[in-house]
């Protein structure tokens, strides 16, 4: 893609908690339509990651820019704006638990727009159908396995038709099939919306089948220490780290100084 395609640019960014320093120097672009990963070892800064691009977070350091807009130097109604068109499924999914999986999807459509009832009830019908869970509306979510609720948080996060898709580790807790599954409709979903979806996973099934491009974070080195591909850096990367990860040990390093790998 050229580099008018990139969507997200994330430059120099330093992610910290007050003089603590997780990850330093993290440079990156994400393009229109890619399934960015974002991987790395437990505790490596992932998740803090995702909360300073979806703005949890102020990064102590460095600037994220979405279409060339500067995210943290706009004012509040600008950095508003630009949320507006997320999407965040979270971990746990993130439903209330008192409110129907119709009420969960139709509470950003009351929150931010004027449309009337009985257009909500149709998007939420939409939107549930496009997740599978046609029929579901009237369900709890403590009626529903893991997997469903999973779908059901999907649901409700395009909900706004987003651009831009955030997901935080959205296999965790699912048995392979139902993790399979979701990756099937991460696919979907990125062809008929159209979105860019930025993924923390540290699974290397779901990374392999939808990763287009990815980072990876050196907890040790306190920076990215590889970006490309999943596979092209499965391939390619010598670094020991990086490929220890993506064959978790099955495969015997090569020996020789590490060197970052950026394809």
């Amino acid at each position: 893609m050229n580099a008018q395609d990139a969507q997200i640019s994330v430059r120099d960014l330093e992610l910290a908690y007050g003089s603590f320093v997780l990850q330093r120097d993290i440079t990156f672009s994400v393009n229109r339509g890619d399934i960015f990963i974002i991987m790395g070892g437990s505790g490596c800064g992932k998740s803090t990651l995702l909360r300073e691009l979806v703005g949890l977070k102020e990064p102590s350091r460095g600037e994220v820019f979405y279409d060339g807009v500067s995210f943290w130097g706009s004012d509040p109604e600008e950095r508003d704006r630009i949320m507006r068109g997320f999407g965040i499924l979270y971990q746990s999914g993130a439903l209330w638990s008192s409110m129907t999986l119709a009420e969960n999807v139709a509470l950003p459509l009351r929150e931010y727009t004027d449309l009337r009832e009985t257009e909500i009830r149709g998007i939420v019908s939409l939107k549930l159908a496009l997740v599978g869970l046609s029929g579901f509306e009237d369900f709890y979510p403590s009626e529903l396995s893991g997997g469903m609720r999973k779908r059901a948080g999907l649901a409700r996060a395009i909900a706004l038709d987003p651009a831009i898709l955030f997901f935080d580790e959205p296999s965790a807790g699912l048995d392979p099939t139902s993790a399979r599954l979701l990756d099937d409709l991460i696919l979907e979903l990125r062809e008929s919306l159209g979105a860019t979806i930025v993924v923390v996973t540290h699974e290397l099934a779901s990374i392999f089948a939808i990763g287009t491009n990815s980072i990876f974070l050196d907890s040790e080195a306190k920076t990215m220490t590889a970006s490309g591909p999943p596979k092209k850096l499965l391939a390619e990367c010598h670094d020991p780290k990086v490929r220890a990860f993506l064959t978790r040990g099955v495969e015997e390093q090569k020996k020789g100084e590490a060197k970052p790998c950026f394809f």
